[in-house]
């Protein structure tokens, strides 16, 4: 297969529905496409009802081309990462993995153009986060639920109000910024660095004021994260956990026991804000974003310094934080519930505690049902004052 044909077989992928996340090649299956949330085949007049292992074969080689990195990394893990370009308006983040003895693709088709904080609808919270001097800034959730997107419009933020120095360390580059009040410096795994920790390290001697870590995947990017963190600089990352509770335990268990308060301390001391996401389904098609945010307080360095008790759980201090911008699941799924974004069903799915949730939903449905019955004011004339 030439690149030419490639790209003529991924512009008619591309072509074929609207709300295109994802494109997927597996064997034994159609070309799919990821739109909205949902599989979707593809036919585009191609005669491709199942992908054979030679066809699979094929594209990911002229994905590959020649970078011996790749090639290496997917014998030895079974998987690897890298990006590609189709034309000059459509970017796609790439994983070509193994299954069962075959090849296998995932692209991420990439937005060009870099979101701004408002353009997403994101809290007002969110416009304070690029002012931090300094200490650990995490964006965590599953896969696909906007991480990278959200990391961007705030580096987007930073690059429009502040002259400053940042250096960014990706695998792949998914967002390019140009460089306007901020000098970005962009690096990407495999390319410019070899591994996270060895481009952290390296980044501390390059005098940039923000880092920003792709993922932190191991202990010891961790670690360093954490150094980097504590020695001035603003260090924005990503983990897959599903919420500030699970993200703080998580990099707390990748130390060993003996090691575990002095992370808690360290972490208490430099964690600014933990910022989970989920994306769901949106009432008449596409996806709106579902966050929960906490910030740092005293309260919260006390629990993560000696661990969730009965009355100290980040859930029950995020909820008594309201009032400095913070944000529960719970109340996120509320809202959208409330201005009619997304269904009752979804609500009680995307939340964290459905019985809280259930009991604001009916409250709303209770509103929403006397102001049908008794008209827009719900005021009444007594007749007797009627002339």
């Amino acid at each position: 297969m030439r690149q030419a044909d490639l790209d003529n077989l991924l512009e008619v992928m591309l072509e074929s529905h609207d709300g295109i996340s994802d494109l997927l090649f597996s064997v034994g299956r159609p070309l799919q496409v990821e739109a909205f949330g949902e599989l979707k085949p593809v036919d585009g007049n191609l005669g491709i009802s199942a992908l054979t292992p030679y066809q699979i074969e094929n594209i990911a080689l002229n994905l590959i081309g020649r970078r011996r990195r790749l090639i290496m990394d997917f014998f030895r893990r079974g998987a690897c990462d890298t990006s590609y370009q189709l034309g000059r308006n459509i970017r796609f983040r790439v994983n070509i993995f193994r299954q069962r003895g075959n090849f296998a693709i995932v692209m991420r088709r990439l937005e060009m153009k870099v979101p701004s904080i408002a353009a997403m609808g994101l809290p007002e919270i969110f416009q304070q986060v690029p002012f931090e001097k300094n200490g650990l800034v995490l964006v965590t959730g599953a896969t696909g639920s906007g991480k990278t997107t959200t990391l961007a419009a705030i580096l987007k933020l930073v690059n429009e109000t502040q002259a400053v120095h940042v250096v960014t360390l990706e695998d792949p580059i998914e967002f390019i910024h140009s460089h306007i009040k901020a000098t970005l410096n962009q690096r990407e795994l495999g390319v410019d660095f070899n591994d996270f920790p060895s481009g952290v390290r390296s980044a501390l001697r390059q005098a940039p004021k923000i880092i920003l870590i792709g993922e932190m995947r191991d202990r010891e990017t961790v670690e360093i994260a954490l150094t980097a963190a504590e020695t001035g600089h603003l260090v924005m990352s990503t983990l897959h956990t599903v919420d500030a509770g699970q993200t703080i335990n998580r990099i707390i268990g990748m130390f060993d026991n003996s090691e575990e308060q002095i992370i808690r301390t360290r972490l208490s001391d430099t964690i600014r804000y933990v910022i989970s996401q989920r994306l769901a389904p949106k009432v008449g098609g596409g996806r709106v974003l579902i966050p929960e945010i906490m910030g740092s307080n005293l309260r919260i360095r006390e629990t993560i310094e000696q661990g969730e008790g009965e009355n100290s759980s980040f859930q029950e201090i995020i909820q008594d934080n309201i009032q400095n911008g913070w944000i529960s699941f719970d109340k996120s799924v509320v809202h959208a519930y409330e201005d009619g974004v997304i269904t009752e069903e979804t609500a009680l799915l995307y939340s964290s505690n459905r019985g809280i949730v259930r009991r604001e939903l009916d409250t709303i449905k209770k509103v929403r049902s006397g102001m049908k019955g008794d008209g827009s004011s719900g005021l009444r004339l007594d007749p007797s004052t009627q002339a």
